[in-house]
């Protein structure tokens, strides 16, 4: 069975080596709206592959860190990430090029990083990312799965190499979270007391 959870963001970029003049050579925004897809074949003791309320701590933290910032390429041209870190307090430093495919690709890497490191405490079984769905604008999205995420042919994206502000990780429920996956530590859904 599949559940989805939308989030939405605004987020600043430039992608470069694009066909589109306008986006390769000018700084321009999108309202994103993100679907992650989760996927199980049992129930929880709530009768739920994973309650949509658990969505809402560090994996809701990791994608609300891209609202209102500025994203771009590691290997951009370095006075345009000085500009970028300078001008804006909400800035990500990203190992690809910030389009809506590696978005994809990104948000796969790092949710499922936290479910892996997620110790599920309701009877959760067998819960996986299934997908990853990036919508740049109304018409257009980009949707990874696992063999995408983890392709080296469109780029590898290590958990190391996503560099987030400090005013982006100052704004998280826990600003060490990406440390903590970086070492492998466990976030801890709470428990439930249940009542049948």
């Amino acid at each position: 069975m599949l559940i989805r959870k939308l989030f939405k963001f605004e987020n600043a970029h430039i992608v470069r080596n694009c066909s589109s003049d306008r986006c390769r050579r000018s700084i321009h925004g999108h309202s994103y709206k993100v679907e992650v897809l989760l996927e199980a074949h049992a129930l929880d003791h709530g009768h739920m592959v994973y309650d949509f309320g658990l969505m809402k701590g560090t994996i809701r933290d990791v994608i609300d860190g891209f609202d209102h910032a500025i994203c771009f390429w590691d290997r951009d041209d370095p006075d345009y990430i000085d500009w970028a870190k300078r001008f804006s307090a909400r800035w990500i430093s990203l190992p690809v090029s910030p389009s809506a495919e590696q978005f994809a690709r990104l948000f796969f890497v790092l949710i499922d990083a936290i479910l892996k490191n997620t110790a599920m405490a309701n009877g959760e079984q067998d819960v996986q990312l299934h997908s990853v769905i990036a919508h740049e604008t109304e018409t257009g999205y980009a949707q990874a799965f696992r063999h995408d995420a983890y392709n080296p042919r469109m780029g590898e994206i290590a958990l190391d190499s996503v560099v987030f502000s400090d005013q982006v990780r100052a704004e998280w429920h826990d600003p060490a979270m990406l440390e903590k996956l970086l070492r492998g530590e466990r976030f801890l859904n709470p428990a439930v007391e249940r009542q049948i």
